[in-house]
């Protein structure tokens, strides 16, 4: 089992749900990542996700696209985010970490470290960091069976997205490859964009675990503890990404982990 299977297994037989913080890595300070994720965890979350800084993150509202543009001009690549997680797993050897971003720096990282048909440099460098997840928004699932294998071989799981708008066929062909859990993006639109309708979101997911037994987590749009509570009565997992950014964004360096913190232990424990 990956390290997210054995946390969703734990959280399970103890009836709890999962808190999944997303974090653009190197924001807003490109040395403070990994102290941001021990803080996180100390505050009860279960699987971090963090970003990987692009110029063109086509499925990112404004408040990410800001943080991502901000890394990128303090030199953080896909390379330094894998260093990051390798500090992060200095002193953390439990909690699963999540790589979310798209695949234009993924696939520049295995052209510029001579991947090839047979080995994908990015998985190998990524499991020996001890990332436990891709989830790249823009790798349609019908393109991705021999990625999926890869990860697996290396003990990584494939993430993907589910949204709104997402028909059966494409529900089943996602069930085909992802392992971990599957990430429900519970508006149209962009990160951070519109009110959460709790009700469409209740109603959503009898339908996704017709194809999908794998656990769902549900994201867009949770900015606070009783979205975050009414959303965990229904799913497997919470994921907060933007009010995490936004919390943080104009916070002094001494500032940041304390505020992220403060914030995730009220959402710990409106979700039990």
């Amino acid at each position: 089992m990956s390290r997210i299977q054995t946390t969703f297994a734990a959280l399970k037989t103890s009836g709890r749900k999962a808190l999944i913080p997303y974090v653009t890595a190197g924001f807003p300070f490109a040395d403070i990542t990994p102290e941001l994720m021990h803080g996180m965890v100390d505050a009860g979350a279960d699987v971090i996700e963090l970003g990987i800084p692009f110029s063109d993150p086509s499925a990112d509202g404004p408040v990410i696209q800001r943080a991502g543009e901000k890394a990128l001009a303090l030199g953080i690549g896909l390379a330094p985010v894998l260093e990051m997680v390798r500090t992060f797993r200095q002193k953390n050897t439990t909690t699963p970490v999540v790589l979310m971003g798209y695949a234009n720096p993924v696939e520049r990282y295995d052209i510029k470290h001579g991947g090839n048909a047979s080995e994908s440099p990015f998985i190998r460098d990524a499991a020996q960091a001890g990332v436990d997840g891709v989830l790249i928004v823009d790798y349609p699932p019908e393109e991705c069976v021999e990625f999926a294998a890869r990860l697996r071989a290396h003990n990584m799981d494939l993430i993907f997205l589910l949204a709104p708008t997402s028909t059966d066929s494409r529900m089943a062909q996602v069930a085909q490859v992802a392992s971990g859990y599957v990430y429900y993006v519970s508006l149209k639109g962009v990160t951070g964009a519109g009110t959460l309708d709790v009700e469409a979101v209740e109603a959503m997911l009898p339908r996704i675990r017709q194809h999908v037994d794998i656990p769902v987590g549900v994201g867009f749009g949770i900015r606070n503890a009783a979205t975050a509570k009414a959303i965990g009565k229904v799913a497997d997992a919470v994921v907060i990404g933007s009010r995490i950014i936004q919390l943080i964004e104009n916070e002094p360096r001494d500032k940041v982990v304390g505020v992220a913190h403060a914030f995730l232990k009220d959402i710990r424990a409106a979700l039990g």
